[in-house]
């Protein structure tokens, strides 16, 4: 249950300024989460901290490994076409990638699951952390981690907002993702940089530069895979006949 301001109502980012959304994202249950465990594991770290230099590598280590990961669960989970074909799992990838691709400016499904974010970034951080700085380092990496991961939320909501930001190097980001979103799902898989999306070849800087998709709502979610895999448009709000037809479109902005 979302209490607060989130309650009982929706956002989206295509009719908020900068200043509604910081309040909205402050205020989020899952970005509170994140910064209250992210307190506490830096706490931990202070407290286990024997070797400091340690502890600073484990950090750095997972602010470095968090973009790799991340495309790798953007492009080959998120847009991968075996979670909907399972009942069990069908909800789980409606609400953290289908919604959002449905309607990319719609604030409570962009943000991340907490019941999928928070044991990713578990499963990465924890071994790595231990394996450099122990208890510390374990600590260190996650807290790391989560605070990577706050900003990384931020920065998405921002690359949907409709403002043109202030430096050059955000509003690259900006461009290329809502490419991502609005022309083709098939490249810049990157949220905060590219250059995974550069060294596996899935970049490209212009939509003139590559094919237009049909699926940039739907992920392909259409025709037949709807007939065989029902779940996920039993769950949404449109007919199967709907999504059969390809019916996953974006919510026109007012």
């Amino acid at each position: 249950m979302r209490l607060g301001p989130w309650h009982a109502r929706k956002y989206f980012l295509d009719k908020m300024t900068l200043q509604e959304l910081v309040w909205a994202y402050l205020t989020y249950y899952a970005i509170q989460v994140y910064l209250v465990v992210c307190v506490v594991s830096t706490g931990l770290a202070l407290y286990w901290m024997e070797t400091p230099w340690l502890s600073a590598v484990a950090a750095v280590v997972a602010v470095a490994v968090y973009p790799l990961v991340w495309y790798l669960l953007h492009r080959f989970v998120l847009h991968g076409r075996w979670l909907y074909r399972f009942p069990n799992t069908a909800g789980l990838w409606k609400r953290i990638h289908f919604d959002h691709h449905r309607d990319p400016n719609d604030l409570g499904v962009l943000f991340g699951a907490v019941y999928t974010t928070l044991p990713t970034i578990v499963i990465v951080t924890w071994p790595l952390g231990w394996a450099i700085g122990g208890p510390a380092g374990l600590a260190a990496a996650f807290a790391a981690a989560l605070a990577t991961t706050m900003l990384y939320e931020f920065c998405h909501c921002i690359q949907h907002l409709p403002f043109t930001p202030r430096y050059e190097w955000l509003r690259e980001l900006k461009k290329r993702h809502l490419a991502h979103h609005f022309h083709s799902e098939r490249g810049n898989f990157g949220i905060t940089n590219f250059f995974w999306d550069r060294v596996l070849r899935t970049f490209y800087d212009s939509p003139k530069l590559q094919p237009r998709s049909e699926t940039v709502f739907n992920l392909g979610y259409r025709g037949e895979e709807v007939e065989r895999y029902p779940w996920v448009a039993r769950l949404s709000d449109m007919t199967l006949e709907e999504a059969i037809a390809g019916g996953a479109r974006p919510r026109k902005p007012a």
